[in-house]
């Protein structure tokens, strides 16, 4: 069910969805190389060819070069963001080497109730340029492989540079910046530090475009996420992402094969899949004591 017609407190009518992200979470021990994204390559190919109108396309793996990126998530000591379904988090671009702009912030509002997440106002109040997106996220069924769950994702990415204060760490400043999470300011002088002191390097390999017919094409990738410095592999990552106007202007049969392939995709890959957590649900509970989670 699409949300309903309603405004944020300027007047602006609330974003909807736009977005839809199939995601499966994928164990580490299948990528201690690269050779383990031309394997996961081959079963996306073996679970299109089992969905009739969908086509896969492979890329060429043995030429390509996959990107990094560093990933900075940034909490208080007691998870209060994540506990209330706020991801705030930091991430650069490197090529050979070196950052390749300037760091992004990406902030999101991630929840199963779709009206709940579509009432939050993720935009900041900064000087400069942002962009916001409302996802529909589909990750498999949390006791087993074969069905999908929702995930609704409103994000916000905008430049570091926009972000102004003697102290970025600071909750008081980043509430100035984002009013969405001012009610989680309490009395104190608080700040926000590195979730788990693990900063995140994430392998970004692209893979090839699926086809669902009627015009939808999306592209896919594998995402390895490790942790800085000891290079521990956490997990990996498939997705495919399509964009639309307005949901409701999507074929039928695309939904339908969207659905299919997903749950095909589990079926021929299901060694591969870690169930019943995100990337960053991992991040969190790398070091025990998880927080309340809402994904």
């Amino acid at each position: 069910m699409e949300t309903q017609a309603l405004d944020y407190a300027d007047g602006n009518p609330q974003d909807r969805v736009q977005f839809f992200d199939a995601k499966v979470i994928l164990k580490p021990d299948f990528f201690a190389t690269v050779r383990g994204f031309k394997m996961f390559s081959d079963i996306v190919a073996e679970a299109a060819g089992k969905v009739k109108g969908v086509t896969y396309q492979p890329a060429d793996l043995a030429r390509a070069r996959p990107r990094i990126r560093e990933v900075m998530f940034l909490d208080t000591a007691d998870f209060r963001l994540y506990n209330n379904s706020f991801i705030l988090r930091r991430r650069n671009d490197y090529q050979d080497g070196f950052p390749t702009s300037d760091p992004e912030v990406v902030f999101k509002f991630r929840n199963a109730d779709m009206q709940k997440v579509s009432s939050i106002d993720v935009r900041p109040k900064i000087a400069g340029p942002y962009r916001t997106k409302f996802k529909a996220e589909a990750l498999p069924l949390k006791d087993g492989p074969g069905g999908f769950r929702l995930l609704y994702s409103h994000n916000c990415i905008f430049p570091m540079s926009s972000v102004h204060g003697a102290d970025r760490t600071n909750l008081r400043v980043i509430a100035k910046a984002l009013p969405a999470i001012a009610g989680l300011v309490g009395d104190l002088e608080e700040k926000v530090e590195l979730v788990n002191s693990t900063l995140v390097e994430e392998v970004l390999m692209d893979l090839g475009p699926i086809d669902f017919g009627k015009g939808m094409t999306t592209k896919s990738n594998i995402s390895l996420w490790r942790s800085l410095g000891d290079h521990h592999v956490m997990c990996g990552e498939f997705a495919y992402q399509a964009r639309f106007d307005r949901r409701e202007d999507v074929h039928q049969v695309v939904k339908q094969r969207a659905e299919e392939l997903f749950i095909k995709l589990q079926q021929v890959a299901t060694g591969w899949l870690l169930l019943g957590t995100t990337k960053t649900g991992l991040l969190y509970q790398l070091k025990g004591n998880p927080p309340q989670s809402h994904e």
